[in-house]
């Protein structure tokens, strides 16, 4: 009985085992072969739970996200002035065809990364040396990434690939002329800069000449309004006295002497030697002999 209870029990626990060995589960983020006696039997892209054959069948994965292939080294190419820079790039890539990627690399990522890395180095070794370093810094910089896209593309494809994107992160000079590339920058600089001073000085020069030119012009104008104005003053003061003369001279001939007097003796300490009957004291002389006339 109890030889019997084993048995089923060695029984049950081989089937258990079979079983074990027989199932297997895909995730969404993987592709699955199924290789029987070595060939390729069945390629599974869903996720899900799966039965095999055991011991005359196994299962390889494959990842199926996107995957990233940046070198540690920049490389170094030459452009169409013949100059040597140096450039980073990355390149995003993934599975699209497990059963040739196996057939082609054989499942191996190393030897994938270095198909890719070749036809991705060849692409931009040509393209570099079609532009100028402007070009490659920011002037085509875009359009180079996307023709080497499709043209590492189409190379990815024959091993099952698909090249999503490729990007150039850094373009650098290398060290032994960034040195003299520098240089010539400054030089250049400097260059512009000194045509810069010597324009804004003659544009300096010019603006004074013309502010001086105009403030000749206003001042001589101011000038002549002046003395247009002092001229028109004088004749209309002219005229007055002239109406005032003609009306009484002999009221404005004293009026004069009076202003001529207060002009003269304006302080204690001023002076004047003229002749004793010289006509400026004409009116004193006069108020003197009809004082005398009026005490008398």
């Amino acid at each position: 009985m109890r030889a019997g209870l084993n048995f089923s029990a060695a029984i049950l626990a081989a089937v258990i085992a079979v079983l074990g060995t027989s199932i297997f589960t895909v995730d969404q983020r993987q592709y699955a072969i199924v290789f029987q006696l070595g060939e390729v039997r069945e390629e599974i892209s869903e996720p899900g739970l799966y039965f095999k054959w055991p011991l005359i069948q196994n299962v390889r994965y494959f990842d199926k996200r996107i995957l990233t292939l940046d070198n540690a080294e920049p490389e170094r190419y030459i452009t169409s002035e013949k100059k040597n820079v140096l450039v980073d790039s990355f390149v995003k890539w993934r599975i699209v065809d497990p059963r040739l990627y196996y057939v082609s690399v054989a499942g191996d990522e190393a030897r994938a990364k270095t198909r890719l890395s070749q036809t991705v180095n060849a692409g931009l070794r040509e393209e570099f040396g079609k532009r100028t370093v402007h070009d490659v810094v920011s002037g085509e910089r875009d359009k180079i990434m996307e023709q080497m896209r499709q043209k590492a593309d189409l190379d990815a494809r024959k091993i099952g690939v698909q090249i999503i994107d490729v990007r150039v992160k850094r373009v650098d000079l290398p060290s032994e002329v960034s040195e003299s590339v520098y240089r010539r920058m400054e030089a250049e600089r400097k260059r512009v800069a000194n045509e810069l001073r010597s324009e804004g000085s003659a544009e300096a020069e010019k603006i004074r000449a013309d502010a001086e030119r105009q403030r000749e012009v206003i001042v001589a104008e101011a000038y002549r309004d002046a003395q247009k104005i002092k001229g028109d003053g004088d004749a209309k003061a002219a005229s007055i006295y002239a109406q005032a003369f003609n009306q009484n001279p002999e009221f404005y001939a004293f009026y004069r002497s009076l202003e001529a007097y207060r002009s003269s003796f304006k302080g204690k300490s001023d002076v004047i030697v003229v002749e004793p009957n010289s006509d400026f004291f004409k009116y004193m002389k006069s108020m003197g002999r009809n004082n005398d006339k009026s005490g008398k």
